[in-house]
């Protein structure tokens, strides 16, 4: 049943596709074009095409890889010497959906002269630091995203829905149903496994046109082939916005006053193939120790997380994006959520709501994950997975983070933004309000990132010096309840990520 047409092809899952595994689906599939993709510092997938004009070129194509100019791909190589390798990473192969004849696409890493790994390329950055955190825990750490995206398009009269309760909604009253579930399963056949998509909070109307909110989330998976399965979908969803002719946009806020768009990550580790997150009903020191590690560098993960000046107008306190540093369960205003996670006592709720089925005993908990709530699609998925990754590793590395995670802990139910437990917030540390104050925080934990040669020098360097040229620090202030300047930004940022 899965819905990769390669993998239903070949008769194996992605993570064992060779290169003769490819040229077999090529040569049996009239296929005619390879497309190789990989993303640039904007964090937007590229392109180089190549159309098949023998069996020995495509062996070629598949062996060797191509040249590119890394100087235009990113800000920091110079163009004296800036000459990179693409090569195609097999496992994520997919027929390209919106291609007019057979072509297959292929995600690729970049290398340097020497042959060595790009040092540099988030993509890298993010296998060091899976490698680091393994290394290290023993643990394989596993995450998904959820992508919360407005579409803009042409209002319509009929079945409205109130302002900002879009939640959960249903076609006729959800007029992009139908793009959501082609975009679930154009995403589903590249090879992204999908946990489902729903409508969102967020919907108005406004000169003409109707802004509604949906989001599609996806299944916990290794986190590296979890950012790869991200930017894939990002794309397939553009494009097919650009074929329904309407905008899409991933911007963390599009508007004053109403709800913004994030990029919720959850977070899992398991041992050979075994979740660790629960045991005996509660959550493992392990989970708290990663969730401690969250508390202790949350204040630069927006610095990856965030990484422009819109962002921090959805981080702002006493809305609903959490800005304080502390954890709960099932609380959305934590900066770290503990979702439900199927730990019922062994209850067996499909057994109570259909009779006629007996309980089966079966234990769920191994679906318990943690969601960090702060990120947006303003981020580098590649970035931000290692930095979570690298934060997650030194909640690890900690002596006190068990005593760090009962400190930061907030009860069931309690609402952080709400004026009743003021005390309560202005005893938690903050998130930072700009760009600029978070290239701070980035310098101030700088070796959380760099440990074990996870984030070079260099680029953590880059990133505070890329920070602090968005000049934001003020922006806040500056910006005021102005509508007029705020939807300059926004219109300037759009789509951004």
């Amino acid at each position: 049943m899965n819905p990769n047409l390669l993998v239903q092809f070949l008769g194996k899952p992605a993570a064992e596709f060779t290169r003769a595994d490819i040229i077999e689906f090529c040569e049996k599939n009239d296929v005619k074009f390879i497309n190789f993709r990989y993303c640039g510092w904007d964090g937007k997938l590229k392109t180089l095409n190549f159309v098949i004009n023998s069996a020995e070129h495509l062996e070629n194509i598949l062996s060797a890889g191509e040249r590119v100019d890394g100087s235009s791909l990113f800000p920091f190589v110079e163009a004296g010497k800036s000459d990179l390798y693409v090569m195609p990473k097999y496992r994520t192969a997919f027929l390209d959906p919106f291609a007019e004849v057979p072509t297959v696409d292929i995600l690729c890493s970049f290398y340097n002269r020497d042959g060595e790994p790009f040092e540099s390329s988030p993509e890298y950055i993010l296998r060091k630091a899976s490698r680091a955190f393994t290394e290290t825990t023993g643990l394989q750490m596993e995450t998904m995203g959820e992508l919360e995206y407005y579409i803009i398009a042409d209002a319509e009269e009929l079945y409205p829905v109130p302002d900002q309760k879009g939640y959960h909604e249903s076609a006729p009253y959800n007029k992009f149903a139908d793009f959501r579930t082609e975009a679930m399963r154009l995403i589903s056949q590249a090879g992204g496994l999908i946990k489902y998509g729903h409508s969102e909070v967020g919907n108005f109307t406004y000169d003409g046109k109707i802004y509604e909110q949906n989001e599609i989330e996806f299944l916990p998976t290794n986190i590296e082939d979890a950012a790869d399965q991200l930017v894939v979908a990002k794309w397939i969803m553009r494009q097919l916005a650009y074929e329904y002719g309407v905008t899409l946009t991933f911007a963390p806020k599009i508007t004053v006053g109403k709800a913004g768009s994030g990029l919720h990550v959850h977070c899992k580790f398991s041992k050979n193939g075994q979740s660790v997150m629960v045991k005996n009903g509660e959550l493992t020191d392990e989970c708290k120790k990663a969730i401690a590690g969250f508390m202790v560098a949350g204040t630069s993960l927006p610095a990856f997380g965030n990484p422009n000046p819109l962002s921090f107008l959805r981080l702002v306190p006493h809305q609903e994006a959490p800005t304080s540093l502390c954890w709960s369960f099932s609380n959305r205003s934590a900066l770290v959520r503990v979702p439900l996670g199927w730990i019922n006592n062994g209850k067996d709720m499909a057994a109570d709501c259909n009779p006629l089925e007996k309980p089966s005993g079966k234990d769920f908990s191994g679906k318990q994950t943690f969601e960090w709530r702060a990120s947006d699609g303003c981020a580098d998925i590649y970035l931000l997975m290692s930095a979570l990754c690298a934060a997650a590793r030194h909640g690890f590395e900690m002596p006190d983070a068990l005593k760090i995670a009962e400190k930061t802990y907030v009860g069931l139910g309690v609402n952080i933004h709400d004026d009743s437990n003021k005390q309560l917030q202005e005893s938690l540390e903050q998130l930072p309000d700009s760009c600029v104050a978070a290239a701070k925080e980035l310098q101030k934990d700088r070796e959380i990132y760099t440990s074990k040669g996870v984030f070079s020098e260099n680029i953590v360097d880059f990133m505070i010096k890329y920070l602090n040229n968005f000049n934001d620090a003020n922006l806040r202030a500056e910006l005021g309840n102005d509508t007029e300047k705020i939807m300059k930004l926004v219109n300037a940022n759009m789509q951004v990520g």
